[in-house]
């Protein structure tokens, strides 16, 4: 036990994680002990009367050696990944998820939390405090500490059961992506950028392998969907790509979801509502699925009319091009770019080769300074878990105010997609305690790093979240940072992203990879202005995945669905054009399945649009993007957590209710939905 550091205090710079140290063989018992230690605190505060500190702050302290453990083993398994983390993984979750409902429904504790909660206005709780309290009891409630035995022995089945499956979603879709691969020969790299052969060597090497091969890292199959003149070749590589999860077998996802929808509608039930997305969305911005329904609508049939515009006019570059018969989806990317290169006289590979990764990042790093004076310092003497892998040091006025851990690039054990992530949050309960917080991207690896501009949108995205959990400054953890409603949380990564597409930004941080010279205005200008192309496929795309969800989770009997003919019967009645698919089919549908995060929530991307849009017009209305009395207002919201109701604190910022007028305008698709103010302004009251 000695050996193991996590039973020993970290000597390390601002007490980053000792990497160097911990080994796969440190984390079970660890856990354990995590546990055990979790419970006796548990106990001890059940044992003692009921008061805001003996209770409420309590448990804020209660737990910090499991906090610790998880947040280093749930981060190294996604971002670095190994056969011994992934069956450790497995053989843990039910057994973290019986731990956590083991607190959530201990009566004793909730009989204390209850206590307080119905004393909580003569307790002389300050606006923190209070929130704190009514959202500690709203949590217990929704556990199920108030039902009764049976119950909530039930709802604790329920979660470890639910933690089972979400592991099981999460490593089928990883071994698919590990395991698939479209060797090409010579001849199959006719037509493709030097980035994408660049990356698809790498590709090859990092699979030990010769030559060069199309992996299912989007930041690879993207380009090469985008630019292979190859049809047959896309056609498999798209196939492989939307089969993720849905192959017969023991990697099979489409026999996990009926289960897990199942008993989501169960606890659901329990708790006395009539689906998961009336349970979920009672503590969410949006507040009822009809709330959810009326955007999702309007949006919908926006982008399904900018979209017929779209294909029609695909169609016929693939008609002229040769092309006999219909468009389909594996076409869609490529005729996309060359229509796009007509249209704006611009393409992929002439915007490329000024986006430097390393530039970039630099860009997010320095536009977080111009609006809310941070500085980043690289740190190599830290300990690190991959040599891809850069930790800054992150000051404000030139104190440390915490980590920024940059782990920019694919590998095969590498979970898929983009993600912010922390290993340790901010807080100052007992004394100021740092965050340590960390950007995943899954950018294709090469000399130099060289970005789509949707790449450099995204890196500003996870970059958003970061700052999020960086500047937070709150006194209790479980209001730290990123601890927002989940409708709210892409708010602070969304409205980032207008950074990158700045001008100003552009000419200072675009510069060519071999002459370090500034994109020209003129490239500027067709890039900005190529910006709504094409965002009618890409409303419909995610728009169709966020109402398959809210309609997987309000079906009356999901435990006996066929989720494919489930998904063909709800794209059917949408009208979903056969040439765009949903963003993501069922059986990889990670945000849903791979944990509950996002699941009756994965319109929260739209809603939040609509809020950084609406946002973002704050600063255009200044004619500065970094004018410090907007940014001042915008620093509030990310240091405030889930301090404050996140409505309330929008207002602060912007004055008003959002509108869903930018939004509409930034996505090219005001010609075909009527403008007006927000009809959602009732949401989060």
């Amino acid at each position: 036990m000695n050996t193991n550091p996590f039973f020993a205090a970290w000597s390390t710079p601002f007490g980053a994680p000792p990497f160097d140290l911990i080994a796969p063989a440190h984390f079970t018992p660890a856990f354990e002990e995590g546990m055990r230690r979790h419970l006796a605190e548990i106990d001890a505060i059940v044992a003692s009367p009921a008061s805001f500190a003996g209770t409420i702050e309590a448990l804020e302290r209660a737990g910090r050696l499991l906090s610790q453990v998880s947040g280093v083993f749930f981060n190294l398994n996604a971002s670095q990944g190994s056969e011994a983390l992934r069956e450790i993984d497995l053989a843990l979750a039910p057994r973290l998820a019986e731990h956590g409902m083991k607190v959530a429904l201990n009566p004793g504790l909730f009989e204390r939390v209850a206590e307080l909660h119905a004393a909580r206005h003569t307790l002389g709780l300050d606006a923190v405090q209070m929130r704190l309290l009514e959202r500690s009891h709203l949590g217990f409630v929704r556990s199920g500490a108030a039902l009764g035995p049976a119950e909530r022995a039930r709802m604790s089945a329920i979660s470890q059961r639910l933690a089972t499956l979400h592991t099981q979603f999460g490593q089928n879709v990883l071994h698919d992506e590990k395991e698939w691969f479209l060797p090409l020969a010579s001849a199959d790299l006719a037509g493709l950028p030097g980035f994408v052969v660049e990356g698809a060597r790498q590709a090859a090497f990092e699979r030990g392998l010769d030559g060069h091969v199309v992996t299912l890292s989007r930041s690879l199959i993207d380009p090469f969907m985008t630019f292979s003149p190859r049809r047959d070749l896309r056609k498999i590589a798209h196939a492989a790509w939307i089969a993720r999860g849905a192959h017969d077998g023991a990697h099979d996802n489409r026999v996990l979801i009926p289960e897990i929808l199942a008993l989501r509608a169960e606890r659901a039930r329990l708790l006395g509502y009539a689906n998961f997305a009336d349970f979920r969305l009672s503590d969410m911005m949006a507040a009822t699925p009809a709330n959810v329904a009326a955007l999702t609508s309007e949006v919908w049939q926006a982008g399904l009319r900018q979209s017929s515009v779209e294909r029609d006019r695909l169609q016929a570059e693939a008609l002229a091009d040769g092309l006999n018969g219909k468009l389909e989806a594996w076409d869609w990317a490529y005729y996309a770019e060359r229509v796009r290169r007509v249209a704006y006289a611009i393409d992929a590979t002439e915007v490329k080769p000024y986006f430097v990764f390393e530039n970039v990042q630099r860009a997010a790093f320095d536009t977080a300074g111009k609006l809310f004076g941070l500085s980043f310092e690289a740190r190599p003497d830290l300990p690190s878990y991959h040599p891809d892998v850069v930790t800054y040091d992150v000051q404000h006025e030139g104190a440390h105010i915490g980590l920024f851990i940059s782990d920019p690039f694919a590998r095969a054990d590498k979970r898929s997609g983009a993600w912010m992530s922390s290993y340790r949050d901010q807080e100052t309960l007992d004394g100021p305690v740092t965050p340590i917080i960390v950007n995943n991207n899954n950018f294709a690896k090469s000399s130099p790093a060289l970005l789509s501009f949707d790449d450099a949108e995204t890196l500003f995205h996870e970059f958003g979240h970061a700052l999020h959990g960086l500047l937070s400054q709150v006194r209790y953890p479980s209001q730290s940072g990123t601890s927002v409603r989940r409708d709210f949380v892409e708010f602070p990564s969304q409205i980032l992203e207008h950074w990158i597409a700045a001008p100003e930004v552009l000419r200072e941080y675009a510069r060519h990879h071999e002459t370090n010279a500034p994109i020209p205005d003129a490239l500027i200008d067709k890039l900005l202005a190529a910006r709504n192309f094409n965002q009618g496929f890409g409303t419909v795309e995610y728009t169709s995945s966020a109402i398959l969800d809210m309609e997987l989770h309000t079906h009356p009997d999901p435990a006996n669905l066929d989720i494919a003919a489930f998904e063909q019967e709800v794209l059917a009645r949408l009208g979903m054009p056969s040439e765009i698919g949903p963003r993501h089919r069922p059986a990889h549908f990670q945000h849903l399945f791979a944990g509950g995060g996002y699941a009756a929530g994965y319109y929260s991307y739209l809603w939040a649009e609509v809020l950084d849009a609406d946002g973002f017009e704050a600063f255009e209305a200044k004619g500065d993007i970094f004018d410090p009395e907007i940014a001042a207002k915008l620093r509030v919201i990310l240091e405030s957590g889930d301090t404050r109701d996140p409505m309330e604190l929008y207002r602060a910022f912007r004055g008003d209710v959002p509108k869903t007028t930018a939004l509409m305008r930034n996505r090219g698709l005001v010609q075909f939905s009527p403008s007006h103010p927000c009809r959602f302004a009732g949401m989060g009251a």
